[in-house]
């Protein structure tokens, strides 16, 4: 990292931000005593065994369960089918492919027992997607749910995948939901079938109980430097590439989250709703893995979309704590029999995306407790700072760092900024990524000594408290001037008759800047761009206005709900 400015330096170096931290957080890091994530998920189980840890809600209603125990019992299994029957070995990679189900905590935490490396996938991925990810990880298993099995044929062309298992929706629900279950997706003609060569999920669990003979499996001889994820980015500016993940990088995270939520985290007896896919890094880490280590339960929800799919289950379920993205909580704010039965949610993160401060202060109206907006990236395991629920939530802000956690403001040479000023985030910490997997160019691009550069624009208030003014590669330049995209989308989201916002930069054709575009999903069939236009002109200086205003149904997203600019750009820009 550039020398720089030394009163600028030595504001971040006094880390302001500490004393900003809530009630109940300590300013240092409380480190876990585990080596390995397979030894958490051990000792988690053991504490909780006949609590239950995971409640599948489908969008019906229907609803089954896995306790601690059956959890450990399950993942056990799957770890030594995957080392006895499979001869795999520490470091080899198992792809876990499948929505939000109780197949999933049993795939993924089995393959962390294993000494393995495991690899999420995004199940609505395309053959040709997938096919890209398989290869670049060099999995030597995939572990698919069965409702996809039709893209095997392509998904699979020169990779290394030796062996599939097909997971099913149903798996672990009684006998007769189960039957139904299937009987339901066989005449919806949602199983597909496909001829390269599979096993049933289940089929692997009881081969491994066979193995073990009712001991559990030995616990893995790793250190914490050892791979654990490869956790692809979400690709909203390019090809995802592969975050090296170690067990070290996710339990300080976890270590982390801890001291931040744990103040209002009640052990063994707090429910979670998980709408946000566990494939995910936010979910991964936040939902699966902090709320499984305090013994929590955990009610899985397969898809948000549309948000009444969630329905059954925050009725069927008192559900006290809850994470999501700014559409999600915007959506259910809108949603009547949400209104009309509000639960007894006490503690509220958002993440993925930026948090609009309008939606923000519907959801306190509403539900009663504050939304505590917060901020990470792929490569920080994710989470690198947060509004503390026991201190001072500031909207408009992600908080404050996190325990263990340095940042700075840079310019693009490097050189650190003074507080208010806009900048690149930079970010060290126990969390932050070994690396891109075999991209070392990749890499270096991003790092500079042991400082992260994560390509967000932020500015740092005196007390240390963060605001993300937008992504670097997002930013627009009109004529000279810098526009920020978070700030015409929440701008236009105001209008009572926008229900969302996306906006890009084009290019000018004579090549001098770019033009404001915006792409809006109206309620209100009769809106025009030029009353957007004018809606936008009475808030913003002229620049900052859209010049064009196009609707759409619906915006492209991630899976947790983060608008694709890079698919907004239009081939053919305005003169």
């Amino acid at each position: 990292m550039t020398r720089s400015d030394g009163n600028a330096e030595a504001f971040y170096d006094a880390r302001p931000w500490l004393h900003s931290y809530g009630e109940g957080v300590g300013t240092e890091l409380d480190t876990l005593p585990d080596r390995t994530l397979g030894a958490l998920i051990r000792r988690s189980a053991r504490t909780y065994e006949d609590k239950t840890a995971f409640t599948l809600c489908l969008d019906n209603g229907m609803h089954a369960s896995l306790s601690f125990r059956e959890v450990d019992h399950l993942s056990d299994q799957f770890a030594a089918w995957l080392r006895n029957d499979l001869g795999l070995q520490p470091g080899e990679r198992v792809a876990v492919q499948m929505p939000n189900c109780l197949s999933y905590p049993v795939a993924a935490f089995g393959t962390l027992k294993a000494g393995l490396v495991l690899v999420n996938m995004n199940p609505l991925y395309t053959a040709r997607e997938m096919n890209q990810q398989l290869q670049d990880c060099g999995a030597a298993v995939l572990v698919l749910i069965n409702l996809f099995a039709d893209k095997l044929e392509t998904a699979l062309k020169n990779t290394g995948v030796r062996t599939v298992l097909l997971a099913d929706i149903a798996e672990f629900f009684p006998w007769p939901k189960q039957t139904l279950i299937r009987l339901v997706l066989k005449l919806k003609r949602q199983l597909p079938g496909t001829a390269h060569p599979t096993q049933p999920f289940a089929e692997a669990l009881r081969l491994g109980r066979s193995r073990l003979g009712g001991a559990p499996f030995p616990e893995s001889e790793l250190d914490g430097d050892a791979l654990a994820l490869l956790q692809y980015t979400g690709g909203t500016t390019g090809v995802p590439k592969g975050a090296m993940l170690s067990h070290s990088n996710l339990l300080a995270n976890l270590a982390q989250t801890r001291q931040v939520a744990g103040p209002t985290i009640r052990k063994g007896e707090d429910v979670i709703l998980t709408a946000l896919p566990l494939y995910h890094i936010f979910a991964f880490t936040f939902n699966l893995m902090t709320f499984y280590m305090e013994g929590c339960r955990n009610i899985l929800c397969p898809n948000p979309r549309p948000p009444s799919n969630l329905r059954k289950a925050f009725q069927q379920f008192q559900v006290t704590k809850f994470s999501g993205v700014n559409v999600l909580f915007h959506a259910l704010c809108h949603e009547d029999w949400f209104r009309e039965s509000v639960p007894p949610i006490d503690m509220t993160i958002s993440g993925g995306t930026a948090l609009h401060a309008s939606v923000a202060q519907k959801w306190k109206e509403l539900v009663g407790s504050e939304l505590c907006e917060g901020y990470g990236l792929t490569e920080a395991s994710p989470v690198v700072a947060a509004n503390q629920p026991t201190g001072e939530i500031i909207l408009g802000t992600i908080g404050v760092p996190l325990p263990g956690t340095d940042v700075r403001i840079v310019d693009d040479d490097g050189n650190c900024v003074p507080p208010g000023e806009p900048g690149e985030l930079a970010v060290r910490g126990p969390q932050v990524f070994q690396g891109y997997w075999n991209r070392p160019e990749e890499t270096a691009k991003c790092m500079r000594d042991d400082w992260f550069l994560t390509g967000d624009v932020a500015t740092m208030d005196e007390r240390g408290y963060l605001r993300i003014v937008d992504r670097k590669k997002d930013m627009i330049d009109v004529s000279g001037f810098n526009v920020y995209p978070n700030e015409v989308e929440e701008v236009l989201e105001s209008h009572p008759d926008i229900a969302e916002a996306g906006v890009v930069g084009m290019p000018r054709k004579e090549g001098m800047g770019e033009v404001v575009y915006a792409y809006v999903v109206s309620r209100n069939a009769g809106l025009t761009e030029q009353e957007v236009i004018a809606f936008a002109r009475e808030q913003l200086t002229g620049y900052k206005v859209p010049k064009r205003v196009v609707f759409r149904k619906d915006l492209p997203k991630t899976p947790v709900g983060k608008i694709l600019r890079k698919d907004l750009r239009d081939p053919d820009p305005p003169t």
